[in-house]
C-alpha cells in the first residue's frame, strides 16, 4: 500500500488563488492486529511496514519478549493476524498501556526494569542524526503529515529510518526492524519527532534502549518514567542545542 496520494487542491496565497492544483497528501488506513485470536487492536497508522510495526508494537507493549515468541505472523491487505507463544500472555494483557492513554501508567512501570546499559554518545553525533532524520524523511518532505523516528546502533553500523501518521507507530515500526536486525537495543539509540510522554518511555524501557531523543518536548510523565527506568531523555534537539533531561552522564560533555 501506497504511502501517500496525489489530490487536487485549491491554494490561496496572499490575496490570490489558484484552481487545480495538485498536492500530494499522506495515506492513513485503519490497520487491525489480531494476537492469538482474543486479543484485537485497530490502529489508523499508515499502511507500510506492517510486520516491523507488529513486532515492535508487540515488543513495546510487553506482549513477547524477544522476536523467538512469535510462530506466525502475516499480513493480509488492512488485516494482521500473530501468534505467540508465551504461557503468561494473559497476564501480559493486563501491562499494556495503549499508545496516547495515560490511564494507569504509574502503576506499569512498577512492572519495568531499570535499563542497564553502559551506551555512551558524543553530542555532534545526536546533532547529525537529527538532521540527517529530516533529510531522510522522503514522505515528510513532501507530505509534511509524518512523524519520523530512527534507531542507531553504531556497532553493526545501522540505522533504521520508518514513518508513519503516528508517532507511537513510527517508533513501533524501526523497534520491530531493529529486532528483525537481530541488534542489541542495549547499545542503540531513537531518534523521532513527536512529544515523549509516558506511553513512549514506557516502550523504551520495555525492550531495554537507553536513550531517547526529539526536536520536541517532554511531558511530566515521560520525565518521570525515564528517571525511574534509567533513561537518557533529550528534548528540543534542534540546530546545534538540546537538553538533557535525565542520565546524562552517557552524553560525552
Amino acid at each position: 500500500m501506497e504511502m501517500e496520494e496525489t489530490v487536487e487542491a485549491i491554494k490561496y496565497d496572499n490575496g490570490n488563488y489558484y484552481n487545480d492544483e495538485k498536492e500530494v497528501i499522506v495515506a492513513d488506513e485503519t490497520i487491525n492486529l489480531t494476537i492469538n485470536e482474543n486479543l484485537s487492536r485497530g490502529f489508523s497508522i499508515s499502511p507500510n511496514s506492517l510486520k516491523d510495526f507488529a513486532i515492535g508494537y508487540m515488543l513495546g507493549e510487553g506482549l513477547i519478549t524477544t522476536i523467538d515468541n512469535i510462530e506466525e505472523l502475516t499480513v493480509d491487505d488492512r488485516q494482521i493476524t500473530a501468534k505467540i507463544n508465551l504461557e503468561d500472555f494473559d497476564i501480559r494483557k493486563e501491562l499494556m498501556v495503549g499508545s496516547d492513554c495515560f490511564g494507569g501508567w504509574r502503576t506499569k512501570i512498577d512492572y519495568i526494569n531499570k535499563v542497564e546499559s553502559d551506551f555512551e554518545i558524543e553530542p555532534d553525533e545526536l546533532l547529525e542524526n537529527m538532521k540527517s532524520l529530516t533529510d531522510k524523511a522522503i514522505t515528510w518532505r513532501k507530505t509534511g503529515g509524518t512523524h519520523v523516528a530512527m534507531i542507531v546502533n553504531n556497532e553493526l553500523d545501522i540505522s533504521i529510518l520508518k514513518e508513519d501518521v503516528s508517532r507511537h507507530v513510527a517508533v513501533d515500526k524501526v523497534i520491530g526492524a531493529g529486532a528483525r536486525e537481530k541488534i542489541d537495543f542495549s547499545n542503540s539509540y531513537i531518534i523521532y519527532s513527536g512529544r515523549m510522554p509516558a506511553d513512549m518511555l514506557i516502550k523504551i524501557a520495555r525492550v531495554g534502549i537507553p536513550l531517547i531523543g526529539s526536536n520536541a518536548a517532554p511531558t511530566l510523565s515521560g520525565y518521570t518514567v525515564a528517571k525511574e527506568a534509567n533513561i537518557t531523555m533529550i528534548g528540543f534537539l534542534r540546530g546545534e542545542k538540546f537538553n538533557i533531561y535525565t542520565h546524562p552522564d552517557r552524553i560525552l560533555l
